[in-house]
């Protein structure tokens, strides 16, 4: 996949689950100091671990998550782990334990009312600390707590023009301070600074679900492509993986064509993105929800592959 500085092989099977697991719908992933990987899914164990060769090596969350979106891990060697089914941003030490908790389990904001939270995505931390929410599915808002967890502004409203969002799906904050919003049903990435100043937009992104910024600067964008009936099976739309500079300069574009599928190096929904020390590349997916959707006359097999790993060229 990919070719010269960006050329991938991937790692077919990676990822080996105790017998009768399953893993469903991967929500997110995140990779620690000492490249454990953290895969936050939509099964009875909600994040199970692995060490970088793919062995697993344990879980937690079982009677924590309702429905996992979103997981980074942040300079303070804490998960920050995004449970849209229950509308809060929970913090977490590395072995499951629960250090701050945001919103009220059980209970959103009104739709589109612009409070915090009615369903959202995902986090990041700025250099100060400060924790990023994307708010999300019900609302278009992104929202800034202190890293005590209090309140200290919000920005955004349904829409189309600069600042304004359609599905703020994915967060990330680079050392800077600028913040990068995938507006996904925009094609977009907005880039604001730490106050909520619109910056500037990326364009180039086919529905930019997953978002990452790794430690070289580079961005990883996992792109879901398009769903529509008319054009599902049409090349170049995606699903895919996209690399860009952090002046929002496309670099690769990583997926096997034509389009969607299980094949290795194909994607059916790239939802959760992490990278990590070596520059391999976690893509988790979304694939029991999107099967139906990409392909609505085929039943949707028993056991769906719904993590990848991409591990990058050493040459």
């Amino acid at each position: 996949m990919g070719s010269g500085e960006y050329a991938y092989e991937v790692a077919e099977g990676w990822g080996e689950l105790p017998d009768g697991w399953v893993m469903n719908d991967v929500g997110g992933v995140a990779v620690d100091r000492d490249d454990r990987v953290y895969v936050f899914n939509r099964s009875e164990h909600p994040m199970i671990v692995f060490d970088s060769n793919g062995t697993f090596l344990t879980s937690w969350g079982e009677d924590i998550f309702t429905h996992p979106h979103g997981a980074h891990i942040g300079p303070d060697d804490a998960i920050y782990c995004t449970d849209d089914g229950d509308h809060t941003v929970r913090k977490c030490t590395l072995d499951g334990k629960v250090l701050l908790e945001l919103g009220v389990a059980g209970r959103p904001a009104p739709y589109m009312s612009g409070e915090p939270f009615c369903r959202c995505t995902h986090t990041a931390l700025s250099p100060e600390g400060d924790i990023y929410v994307s708010d999300g599915y019900w609302n278009a808002r992104v929202h800034k707590y202190s890293p005590a967890g209090v309140h200290l502004l919000s920005w955004g409203h349904p829409g189309i023009d600069p600042g304004e969002f359609n599905l703020p799906h994915n967060i990330a904050c680079d050392a800077d301070g600028w913040v990068y919003v995938a507006d996904r049903e925009n094609h977009r990435i907005q880039v604001f600074d730490g106050s909520g100043r619109f910056e500037t937009e990326w364009h180039g992104v086919h529905r930019p679900s997953g978002l990452f910024q790794a430690a070289d600067s580079l961005f990883y964008v996992g792109e879901a492509g398009t769903t529509f009936d008319f054009n599902r099976d049409a090349p170049n739309l995606g699903p895919r993986v996209s690399v860009w500079s952090s002046s929002g300069t496309l670099l690769a574009r990583l997926g096997a064509t034509p389009a969607a599928g299980v094949a290795p190096g194909q994607f059916l929904s790239p939802h959760g993105i992490a990278v990590d020390s070596r520059g391999d590349i976690y893509v988790g997916e979304v694939a029991y929800t999107s099967w139906p959707i990409r392909f609505p006359d085929l039943p949707r097999p028993a056991r769906l592959r719904s993590l990848q790993k991409l591990i990058r060229s050493r040459s």
